[in-house]
């Protein structure tokens, strides 16, 4: 049975500027320079400069334009570009980040020859056929960036009948496999954390005590050692401690993630932050601006401009040109959009950073940590007039240069929580006292999350264990058992 409704939605329709104006927002200092080098190398009408005044004709919105306007008004529709605009009230009580905001955030870098590049390079100098070329690189091409291999051999084999119409077995996959895992870095090409540090152990000089130790851990005791019950590994091996040391110190010197060895020589440069606010000290007090050294002054081409008023003054070539008119109109109209997108950008920016500074205003005064209070999207939002969502966009991938370090704007965002007094504190403060416990604490004894409760909660802060556990996860500590050591 069919069941028919009838419903009413509400669209907000968004100008091209808007959109534009959107997207800009997103972009850090760092990419900002690009993408103003990217639009300057697709729209001629568009180029650097001290912007001009422009006449323009009186004719120039002409039927062929209103037409276009209109069309274009409806391409662009508020769920188009903002569906995620409807947030949920516990995004406003906490630094609103997802796992998307977190990639890009991400800052860029420069890369040289690739990881992957590396590898083959090292296995074209170890084989002898077109076939084992073939099979190596099908290999080294399901190599994570972290150097494992996530995918099943038994599935390659597949892969490589289906895909490329190569006929194969686990065993000739296999033996391809341990060249690849005999190249740099040592662990490359292992399929689990037991493979990868075996395969590091393995180069090692096994006539060292602690190494012919630390690779029988691996070997036979891999569980126990990742849950760290030493004392299980001391009984059945009938180690002491002193051995058990050299074999937990052994054993840290190897490196979980091989593929990230090669950063500096084969995937990345040293990242380097370009802040987007700088932040300074004067005479009358605390001075707020943009970073706009890279960026350059963006300008309307005055021949574009001159183009077309010539065509909207002759009539007969205009109606002989039609086309050409309305590609002029579309890059002229393209590059005011984006020139007023920018000057929107700026003024976004300004005016959402200046109210974190109100908020914060005892903090940047002295950048004291505890002069932090408790400050969620939703407090700059009130206080700026903008969207929620807007905000976020501003606090994503930013940084501001104070004169007591460069710090993403995130930073300058948390929840807060009342003390036994009354007294409002940031949740920034709980975890710094957190980090001051186990930093201290005694690595035989770990403090469990029920402990570090009590501690807080005889401190005046009155918070749950499942709290304290998500502050500690959030400052990335372990559990308690994880952190143990053996001195």
């Amino acid at each position: 049975m069919l069941d028919q409704k009838l419903q009413q939605k509400l669209l907000q329709k968004l100008s091209p500027q808007q959109i534009q104006m959107i997207k800009l927002l997103e972009v850090p200092a760092m990419q900002m320079e690009e993408r103003i080098k990217k639009e300057l190398e697709e729209n001629p009408a568009l180029e650097e400069g001290p912007e001009e005044e422009e006449v323009q004709g009186e004719d120039e919105e002409d039927e062929v334009n209103d037409e276009q306007a209109e069309r274009e008004q409806d391409e662009f529709a508020l769920d188009d570009y903002l569906n995620d605009e409807d947030i949920p009230d516990y995004r406003l009580q906490v630094n609103n980040t997802s796992k998307d905001d977190e990639r890009r955030e991400e800052i860029p870098y420069a890369a040289g020859s690739s990881f992957h590049e590396n590898l083959r390079q090292q296995f074209s100098l170890r084989t002898d056929t077109e076939r084992e070329d073939l099979l190596g690189e099908y290999i080294i091409g399901n190599i994570d960036d972290d150097g494992y291999l996530r995918r099943e051999v038994e599935n390659m084999v597949d892969d490589l009948a289906f895909l490329q119409n190569i006929t194969t077995d686990v065993s000739e996959l296999n033996a391809i496999l341990r060249i690849i895992q005999d190249l740099e870095p040592a662990g490359v090409g292992a399929r689990d954390l037991r493979e990868c540090l075996l395969l590091q152990i393995e180069r090692k000089d096994q006539s060292v005590p602690q190494v012919a130790l630390a690779k029988a851990v691996l070997t036979g005791y891999f569980e126990e050692f990742s849950r760290r019950h030493y004392e299980k590994i001391m009984n059945r091996m009938g180690i002491g401690e002193s051995e058990m040391k050299g074999i937990i110190d052994e054993i840290l010197k190897l490196n979980p993630k091989p593929g990230g060895t090669v950063s500096d020589p084969y995937t990345r440069s040293a990242q380097h932050i370009i802040p987007d606010f700088i932040l300074e000290q004067s005479d009358s007090g605390l001075e707020l601006s943009l970073n706009n050294r890279d960026i350059p002054e963006l300008k309307v081409n005055p021949d574009y401009s001159a183009m077309l008023e010539s065509y909207t003054r002759d009539k007969k070539a205009g109606r002989q040109n039609r086309d050409a008119i309305m590609f002029v109109k579309q890059k002229l109209d393209a590059a005011r959009w984006f020139i007023d997108a920018m000057r929107q950008r700026q003024n976004t920016l300004l005016l959402t950073m200046n109210a974190i500074l109100e908020y914060q205003k005892d903090y940047f005064a002295e950048g004291d940590d505890t002069k932090l209070k408790p400050m969620i999207l939703k407090d700059v939002a009130e206080m700026t007039g903008l969207d929620i969502s807007t905000v976020s966009r501003v606090a994503n991938s930013k940084y501001i240069q104070t004169h007591f370090g460069i710090f993403p704007l995130k930073f300058f965002f948390s929840e807060g929580m009342q003390t036994d007094a009354g007294d409002e504190v940031s949740t920034r403060e709980i975890k710094r006292i957190l980090q001051e416990c186990l930093s201290n604490e005694d690595k035989r004894k770990p403090l469990t999350d029920e402990k570090l409760t009590e501690i807080l909660q005889e401190k005046g802060y009155q918070i749950a264990r499942r709290t304290v556990a998500k502050y500690r996860e959030q400052l990335n500590i372990p559990v308690a058992r994880m952190r143990k050591e053996i001195k």
